[in-house]
């Protein structure tokens, strides 16, 4: 490991290109599972009262 060069770009056997794909869907999944609980908290706030 010590004996690979890491290029300016970034290392050579990275595949940037899908990791930023990969923590974009995370980033996507994330929010709309923050949204979809706060729904899911309002809803059960209004069926308690």
């Amino acid at each position: 490991m010590a004996d690979q060069q890491v290029l300016a770009t970034g290392h050579a056997d990275m595949d940037y290109a899908e990791h930023e794909k990969t923590y974009r869907r995370f980033l996507m999944l994330m929010k709309w599972g923050s949204i979809h609980v706060v729904i899911i908290l309002i809803i059960l706030a209004f069926l308690t009262l």
